[in-house]
């Protein structure tokens, strides 16, 4: 039976460390890691993957755009956003979703729509005042519900938690989101990361590189993680930008992303302005990419498949 789980926030921690950026030498030690050639996957644009083999998952991420009040009243309603999820199965074998700006009753309604084996796990966005007063987002429009993020699986979620991350002392708070999806052998983790410049106290702090770590940190512990979301940020390359020094050394080099290519980290475009924001990573071996046009959203679905653990009972890194 369908089973719709709320985490419930926990306490954040507020780091006693602020700052403007990471010091030069961080950087050169970023852009210094080799990037080592690995597995490079079949890429495709639009065209469904196919459903792989019985030793695959195929795991997706997708800003659904669903918080219509968010500048998203021209991407579709319940009905076209279900009807991509129903593509994504059924073209691309997608057995786990990572979906953000969802509405918590619009999530459960997908599921019940799917099928009695799809199971979702909803964690909410907050508005945060100068008092610390936390405050729902709620969606537009009747029985919408909360505004937030989820995860989406054609079979049960278990051990559901919300991950500590450093958020802006006054504004919007996202978070990451983990769980295991047994029958498939991983554990996911989806991630909403804060904007540039979205502390409205603080407008200079930045909280990405925080945010990524504390992500990184969590798929550690298990090496048949797959995680990754809308990350609010372009990928570490070119002279020009001025964000790369948030990633964390080891990604793109002990965690491959879905649409890395050999030394490449550009990876094509997963919004409609043609920046790429939307990331998927693992360790797990990636047999296929690929970045599927829709008009449900103003974010393109990523899908990643890869070859699950064989033996899940070796796959902890950590207790």
């Amino acid at each position: 039976m369908q089973r719709h789980m709320e985490t419930g926030r926990r306490s954040r921690r507020r780091s006693l460390r602020r700052r403007f950026g990471r010091t030069a030498a961080t950087l050169s030690l970023l852009t210094a890691v080799a990037c080592t050639s690995g597995q490079t996957p079949d890429s495709v644009t639009g065209a469904g993957a196919g459903t792989g083999t019985a030793d695959e998952v195929s795991v997706a991420t997708w800003n659904m755009c669903g918080v219509r009040q968010w500048s998203c009243e021209k991407t579709g309603g319940p009905k076209e956003k279900l009807g991509q999820l129903r593509d994504l199965i059924g073209d691309s074998g997608v057995q786990v979703l990572l979906l953000q700006e969802v509405c918590s009753e619009d999530l459960t309604s997908f599921a019940l729509g799917l099928g009695p084996q799809w199971q979702s796990a909803f964690e909410p966005y907050a508005e945060v005042d100068a008092t610390g007063r936390r405050t729902s987002v709620d969606c537009t429009g009747q029985g919408k519900g909360q505004a937030g993020y989820g995860l989406l699986a054609g079979s049960p979620l278990t051990d559901v938690e919300a991950i500590p991350t450093e958020q802006p002392t006054v504004g919007l708070h996202r978070g990451v989101l983990c769980a295991r999806v047994p029958a498939q052998r991983v554990r996911v983790c989806n991630a909403h990361l804060s904007l540039r410049e979205s502390d409205d106290e603080h407008p200079d702090w930045d909280f990405r590189d925080d945010q990524l770590s504390s992500l990184f940190a969590a798929a550690s512990t298990d090496a048949g993680t797959v995680f990754g979301g809308d990350f609010n940020s372009p990928p570490p390359v070119g002279d020009k930008n001025t964000s790369a020094w948030i990633w964390p050394s080891e990604a793109y080099t002990t965690y491959r992303e879905c649409d890395q290519k050999g030394s490449s980290r550009a990876g094509r475009s997963t919004l409609k302005d043609g920046s790429k924001i939307d990331y998927l990573f693992t360790q797990l071996p990636r047999t296929a990419c690929e970045v599927v046009d829709t008009k449900a959203s103003d974010h393109r679905p990523l899908v990643m498949r890869v070859s699950r653990p064989e033996n899940p009972a070796t796959i902890s890194t950590a207790g």
